[in-house]
């Protein structure tokens, strides 16, 4: 058509897109004067949805029309490989069958529809450009028998990819071929591929005039079936049996918008899965897990949505089981998963949220960018999730989503490494961990996650394995560097909140409120203030705190085995059995997807065995001392069974066999009402004499 020029328009201060002629109209004296008819009807066309002519002028000798000035891609440079998701499929179609209807109520024919000939602004909106244009400006290109872009004298006027049969057959047109070319649209929107292919020319005509290509939903699974049937309409070779007019296909496409809108169901719980390491070297598996932990770890802040915790949604890598299967099994409505590839300082995310109820795609997006850009990418997806899911959030929210954090790269790699080390639970992994954040706090000295991190890890080493005064003043002092650094990070304070609570000090509870002040939906914060809570003989506080752990995440187990307990203990025995089904339920799952987590086996054992599921009980306990004889919290957990269930010789091995590793949690063995028939054993009264427990 010519070429562009960004220009301003002096008169009335606007910037157009400036359009030059080529020679071929601009010295035809009957090509010009038609082209100024067509450009004349165009100039009555005002629809939202195209772009609009406002002059046709000359120079001198050079013909140029003026437009409007549209600052966005190409739907061709716009579209993913993969497709578009179904709301942005749907919000790209309905505003090009509506612009397509207006100019053929006008009788305007675009005869070259195509995703290059449609712009997007930087708010979305779509653009269509020379409608009308190509039927006045033929013979402008010399005809290329193996180019897609055709167009001679006559009525083979467009680009073959996305021509009606009756197109390449060289046969009279009108609005129903222009329905077809936008069906060829429509489909490679919604799958990413052209629904006609061939190696040359002659071989895509030959699709064309022949082919029935594969439902939409064969391609993507997830799209719904109903839209493969609009399409196929769209695409039928007679164009009597196509859709008679766009305002029909515009119809039929906005009944399948509705229709999807209303059977979606509010979506209130989602696990996110650890990104895919599509890396050369496939060795980025800590830093793709990283990526999707930061973003877990921003939607969990949203008090009205509940995220599954990394350590379960975490288990399934790539392949492993279908999404919804997954959810199924997290007991969540949506699943958050993607891929990143990292090389050199380029990343590229792709991520995608999907429905579990239907398979269907609710968004996705990729990401190419530097890799100092990876914290502005992961709140972009958060942000999206959000939009997505339509949630509404409080300024609060809406700040916490912005991330705050300016880090080294290097001292984020270190602390990815980490957090994934922390997470194993073993003292080995535990060491590793603190030798990760310690590495991550040299290079970047005002990490604040860093130095949270150590203390976590040191936290843990002294609860469970040794209870070494060093670790404990190691967590005391690095928690207290993470709050004064970050005294907004709601870890933070739940880092420092345990510390105090394993000093036995009462600021833990002004540090936990804090936290959970600043995020409402941790459960970190819940877990270890219920524990203190308990500890400090506050059974209704700590209740209410569990609950809330339970409830922030949908597949909880930890807080559901340890409330049927606490509920005997207030002399609520309907509340006991309700929290025995639930907590029974959660860890039963935990179990199918974590048959080694010899944790689940060991808090499972004491709530079996009060609802009457002894056999089932004792064979959890052998489980648990299968997988982990000598790890102190299932030590403990099968010395509480034991000893609830009467066999006070084997609860008195266990619970010696715990306090060898010097167990760190001895204000909590004063309290726990399932070792009260140890307490006048001598065995118990020499583990636990006073000079013992004085600290």
């Amino acid at each position: 058509m010519g070429e562009v020029y960004r220009a301003e328009d002096g008169r009335l201060k606007r910037t157009v897109a400036l359009k030059v002629l080529p020679a071929a109209v601009a010295e035809d004296a009957d090509r010009l004067a038609r082209f100024h008819r067509e450009a004349e009807t165009l100039a009555q066309l005002d629809h939202p949805n195209i772009v609009t002519i406002f002059s046709v002028d000359h120079v001198e000798e050079v013909r140029f029309l003026t437009m409007t000035w549209v600052d966005g891609p190409t739907l061709e440079a716009a579209l993913p490989s993969e497709g578009l998701a179904l709301d942005e499929f749907f919000g790209i179609a309905v505003p090009l069958t509506d612009a397509l209807s207006a100019a053929h109520d006008k009788g305007i024919t675009h005869r070259d529809l195509k995703p290059a000939n449609v712009m997007l602004t930087g708010q979305g909106e779509v653009k269509v450009l020379d409608f009308g244009l190509a039927k006045s400006c033929d013979c402008l290109i010399d005809v290329d028998p193996d180019a897609e872009t055709i167009v001679r004298q006559g009525n083979l006027i467009g680009s073959l990819p996305y021509m009606a049969p009756e197109q390449v057959r060289d046969l009279d047109v009108d609005s129903r071929t222009d329905v077809f070319s936008l069906g060829v649209m429509l489909y490679e929107l919604a799958t990413g591929q052209r629904p006609f292919a061939g190696a040359s020319a002659g071989d895509l005509v030959s699709s064309i005039l022949r082919d029935s290509p594969p439902p939409v939903d064969q391609a993507r699974p997830e799209l719904p079936r109903h839209l493969g049937r609009i399409l196929q309409r769209a695409l039928h070779k007679d164009p009597e049996r196509r859709y008679q007019s766009a305002k029909g296909l515009r119809n039929a496409l906005e009944d399948l918008r509705t229709e999807v809108s209303r059977q979606a169901p509010e979506i209130r719980t989602i696990a996110v899965l650890p990104f895919v390491d599509m890396s050369p070297e496939r060795d980025q598996g800590y830093f793709c897990e990283g990526v999707a932990e930061e973003i877990l770890g921003a939607l969990a802040s949203l008090q009205s949505l509940s995220v599954a915790a990394r350590a379960s949604s975490f288990q399934f890598r790539e392949g492993a089981l279908d999404v919804r299967e997954i959810g199924t099994r997290l007991n969540v409505q949506a699943i958050l998963d993607g891929s990143v590839r990292k090389a050199g300082q380029r990343l590229r995310i792709n991520a995608q949220l999907i429905n579990v109820a239907d398979g269907y795609h609710l968004w996705s997006e990729r990401y190419d960018r530097e890799l100092e850009d990876v914290f502005a990418v992961q709140d972009e997806i958060a942000a999206s999730v959000v939009a997505a899911l339509k949630l509404t959030l409080s300024p609060r929210e809406e700040e916490a989503l912005k991330s705050s954090r300016a880090a080294e790269l290097e001292a984020y790699d270190f602390y990815l490494r980490g957090r994934r080390e922390i997470d194993r639970w073993t003292r080995g992994s535990l060491e590793t961990a603190l030798e990760m954040f310690t590495r991550s706090v040299e290079i970047d000295p005002d990490y604040a996650p860093g130095w949270a991190g150590i203390s976590d890890a040191h936290a843990h080493l002294f609860s469970w394995f040794g209870a070494c005064s060093d670790d404990l003043a190691e967590a005391d002092r690095t928690s207290r560097r993470a709050v004064d650094l970050a005294p907004g990070s709601a870890e933070a304070h739940a880092s420092r909140g345990l510390v105090l609570s394993l000093r036995n000090e009462d600021g833990a509870t002004a540090s936990f409120e804090r936290a959970l002040e600043l995020n409402p939906s941790l459960y970190e914060a819940y877990w270890h203030f219920g524990r203190d809570e308990f500890r400090c003989g506050r059974l209704e506080h700590a209740v209410e705190l569990l609950e809330k752990a339970r409830d922030v995440r949908p597949e909880e187990y930890q807080a559901s085995l340890l409330l049927p307990g606490f509920y005997c203990d207030l002399d609520q025995p309907e509340k006991a059995e309700a929290a025995e089904r639930i907590g029974l339920e959660r860890v039963r799952k935990r179990l199918e997807l974590a048959p080694s987590d010899s944790r689940a086996y060991s808090l499972m054992t004491s709530v079996l065995f009060r609802h009457g599921e002894v056999d089932e009980a004792f064979v959890a306990a052998e489980r648990a001392l299968e997988i982990s004889p000598d790890e102190p919290s299932t030590l403990y957990n099968i010395a509480c069974f034991y000893a609830t269930a009467g066999e006070l010789d084997k609860a008195m091995d266990c619970l010696e066999k715990a306090h060898e590793s010097n167990f760190g949690f001895r204000s909590w063995i004063e309290k726990d009402h399932d070792l009260d028939p140890l307490r006048d054993l001598p065995r118990f009264i020499e583990l636990f004499s006073p000079a013992e427990s004085a600290d």
